[in-house]
């Protein structure tokens, strides 16, 4: 027999499969401690940094839940980078404070010299699923307000209503997108550049999954069993590791100070 537990979580999975299917867009919810936004601190922090890494977590995850791929990527590259990166996740629906957040990064010297030279920063924003849709979204914000984009990265990239991920826009120089096709939810398998002339397309990869990944084991049975594919992606370490390799080869080099805080990657 199984628990009432067991049967409330078949119930919540079963619903949001049924919403999923009908086009409502939506993903499991994964119970996670309560945070809108995670940034992670760096004492002694007093002046704005040179480069602004954001990312956003997939459905209704919280931006400090450490099961998850982005979170630990997030937490290792603070801890490399110290002062020399300012690194801040958001949940998918935060968009317009990490809008503001990069507005208020831009403008933190408060002068025009100051202003103009963070224009050419560098500014990254990656995310898993729902996230991956709000990083193309805030893009195109940012386009509005006239802010360059160095690098945008989506994995498993899951369309928003009333969002648009599948068109980089001309703001952005350098873009990828990591995806699969395995199950009822599955990530967009082309992104294209507005303006091909100032937008290029490191690619559209594909992975396939005939098993998860052992990483998968910390994620809720529902998850592991109704999304495989779209979990798999997100627990894989070879999707994560790219994701970090091409986050850091466009940060600013590391000094030796930051050099030794760095620690070994957060355990799923």
């Amino acid at each position: 027999m199984l628990s009432n537990r067991y049967r409330t979580e078949m119930l919540v999975a079963l619903v949001f499969v049924a919403i999923q299917v009908l086009g409502g867009g939506l993903e499991l919810l994964t119970p996670a401690r309560a945070s809108a936004e995670s940034a992670v601190a760096v004492p002694g922090q007093t002046r704005p940094s040179p480069a602004l890494v954001i990312g956003f977590v997939g459905g209704f995850v919280h931006a400090d839940d450490l099961r998850h791929s982005e979170v630990q990527i997030a937490r290792q590259i603070q801890a490399t980078y110290g002062n020399g990166v300012r690194v801040q996740l958001f949940e998918n629906r935060r968009r317009a404070q990490a809008r503001k957040l990069v507005l208020n990064w831009l403008n933190a010297d408060g002068n025009k010299a100051a202003r103009d030279e963070r224009h050419n920063a560098r500014l990254i924003l990656f995310g898993h699923s729902w996230g991956a849709s709000a990083v193309v979204s805030l893009a195109r914000e940012l386009q509005q307000d006239g802010i360059p984009v160095s690098l945008t990265i989506q994995v498993d990239s899951v369309t928003k209503h009333g969002e648009n991920d599948s068109v980089i826009p001309p703001n952005v120089a350098e873009a990828v997108n990591f995806y699969q096709t395995g199950g009822i939810l599955r990530g967009r398998s082309m992104i294209a550049a507005a303006d091909p002339s100032r937008t290029k397309i490191l690619g559209n990869f594909r992975f396939a999954y005939e098993k998860e990944p052992a990483e998968c084991h910390a994620y809720p049975w529902y998850d592991r069993l109704l999304f495989k594919g779209h979990t798999s992606i997100e627990c894989d370490p070879r999707v994560w590791a790219q994701v970090e390799d091409l986050i850091r080869t466009r940060l600013p080099a590391v000094f030796q100070s930051a050099q030794g805080q760095v620690g070994p990657r957060f355990p799923n």
